[in-house]
C-alpha cells in the first residue's frame, strides 16, 4: 500500500491517477489532494476517495466547496501553502506532482525536501529550477520518477544498461494538430482547432504546447536534468502515431524503444509501482493493427518554439525560467483569443531577448525571474 499526495487531482493526469487508485485499492490510497477551481469535480473526488486534507487555489472558494461536499468532512486548505502542506504530510509516501505550470514548483519542491518520493508530471519544476531540484533530490536521497510518457519511456529504456554507453536520447513528438496544415494557414488557426490533439486527451495548456511543440521543448529541458544529459545529446523526432513513446540510442548504434497505447495510466502506474508493473484494465498494443510507424525530422520553421527551448537550455542560467513564464502568459492569451497562434513563439522570443541572463542558487530568486518574465510578456501581449 502506497499513500499518495495528488497535486493536480482534477486535471487529466489527476483523473488518470484516481482511475488507478480505483482499480487498485489494495495498492494505493490518496491521503491528500490539491486542485484549482474545478470544484464540482473535486467535490466528487473527495466523496469517492475520502482524502484527509485538500488544498484549493483560492481561499474565497472554501465556502462553495463546503456546500458542494454537504455532510462530507475534510480539512480544506488553500493557496501554495495549502498545496505544500498536502505534499509534506507525514503519512504521505509519494507525491504525484501534476499541477500545471510554474504553480507546481514550490509544492513539489517542498514535498521533495520533506523526503517524499516524487512522481513528476509537472515538467515546469525542472524547467524552472532543474539544477536546484535535482541537487536537492540527490542530497535527500529521494527518487524522481518520471510520469510524462516520453520520460517514462526513456527511464524504462535505460534500465539494466550503463549510462556511460548512452549516445543519445530520442524524444518522439506527434506533431500535434497542425503537422500537415498548410504553412500559410497557421497564423489564422483557431483555439478550437488547436485544442484538437490527434492522439492524446489533455488539458488546454499542454494541448496548445503540443500544437506549438513547446511541450517537446520543455521535455528536452526536463530530460537534460532528469537524465543528466547534454542538450546536444537529446534529439526530437516527429512520430505521428504516438506508439513509440521515446527511445535511447547506445554507442554501438543499437536503439531501444518503449511502445504502448496512448494511455497515461500506463506511465503513471509504472511510476507509482516502480520497479514493478501492474496488469491494468487497459488494452495492450496490437502491432498487427498498425500498418506503419513513421519518423520524420522536425520542421524548425513550422515549430520555432522547439528551437527557443534549445536556445534557453544552451544559455543556461535562468533563461529556461523566462522561456516557461513567457510561454504560460502567451498560451493563456491565445486561449482567451487575445493573440494569434503564431504570436505565441514571438512573445516568448522577445521576452527572452529582453532578459539579461544570470545563474541563481535560491528558489526565491527563480521566482523573482519568473515574475519579471510574466510582466514582460504581459506588456508585449498588450
Amino acid at each position: 500500500m502506497r499513500t499518495i499526495a495528488l497535486l493536480g487531482s482534477t486535471g487529466s493526469i489527476g483523473v488518470s491517477t484516481l482511475a488507478l487508485v480505483r482499480e487498485f485499492p489494495d495498492r494505493f490510497r490518496v491521503h491528500g489532494m490539491a486542485a484549482g477551481r474545478n470544484l464540482p469535480r473535486l467535490a466528487k473526488q473527495i466523496k469517492e476517495f475520502s482524502p484527509q486534507c485538500v488544498a484549493i487555489q483560492h481561499g474565497e472558494d472554501v465556502p462553495r466547496l463546503r456546500k458542494l461536499l454537504g455532510r462530507k468532512k475534510v480539512e480544506i486548505l488553500w493557496g501554495e501553502a495549502g498545496a505544500s502542506t498536502v505534499a509534506t504530510t507525514p503519512e504521505v509516501d509519494v507525491v504525484l506532482a501534476a499541477i500545471v505550470g510554474g504553480a507546481g514548483l514550490m509544492p513539489s519542491l517542498k514535498g521533495l525536501l520533506a523526503g517524499k518520493e516524487i512522481a513528476l508530471a509537472n515538467k515546469e519544476a525542472l524547467v524552472m529550477a532543474g539544477e536546484i531540484f535535482v541537487e536537492a533530490a540527490r542530497k535527500k536521497g529521494v527518487r524522481l520518477l518520471p510520469v510524462d510518457s516520453e520520460h517514462s519511456a526513456i527511464f524504462q529504456c535505460l534500465q539494466g544498461n550503463e549510462r556511460a554507453e548512452v549516445d543519445k536520447l530520442i524524444l518522439t513528438a506527434s506533431g500535434g494538430p497542425f503537422l500537415r496544415t498548410p504553412f500559410q494557414r497557421l497564423p489564422k488557426v483557431t483555439v478550437e482547432q488547436a485544442l484538437k490533439h490527434p492522439n492524446w486527451k489533455m488539458g488546454p495548456k499542454i494541448t496548445i504546447d503540443s500544437a506549438t511543440m513547446m511541450n517537446k521543448g520543455l521535455e528536452v529541458i526536463e530530460a537534460r536534468w532528469e537524465f543528466d544529459m547534454n542538450p546536444s545529446d537529446i534529439e526530437v523526432v516527429i512520430h505521428p502515431q504516438s506508439v513509440v513513446h521515446s527511445m535511447v540510442r547506445y554507442q554501438d548504434g543499437s536503439i531501444m524503444a518503449q511502445l504502448g497505447i496512448a494511455d497515461m495510466r500506463i506511465p503513471i502506474a509504472y511510476a507509482l509501482s516502480y520497479p514493478h508493473r501492474l496488469k491494468g484494465s487497459w488494452r495492450p498494443l496490437d502491432l498487427t493493427q498498425r500498418s506503419e510507424l513513421n519518423f520524420l525530422p522536425v520542421d524548425k520553421k513550422r515549430f520555432p518554439a522547439l528551437s527557443l527551448a534549445y536556445d534557453a537550455l544552451r544559455e543556461g542560467g535562468t533563461m529556461s525560467t523566462v522561456l516557461n513564464a513567457a510561454n504560460e502568459k502567451a498560451v493563456a492569451a491565445f486561449l482567451s483569443c487575445r493573440i494569434g497562434f503564431r504570436e505565441i513563439h514571438r512573445i516568448i522570443d522577445k521576452t527572452m531577448q529582453r532578459y539579461t541572463n544570470k545563474r541563481v542558487r535560491e528558489v526565491g530568486e527563480i521566482l523573482e525571474v519568473d515574475r519579471w518574465a510574466r510582466e514582460q510578456a504581459s506588456t508585449l501581449i498588450g
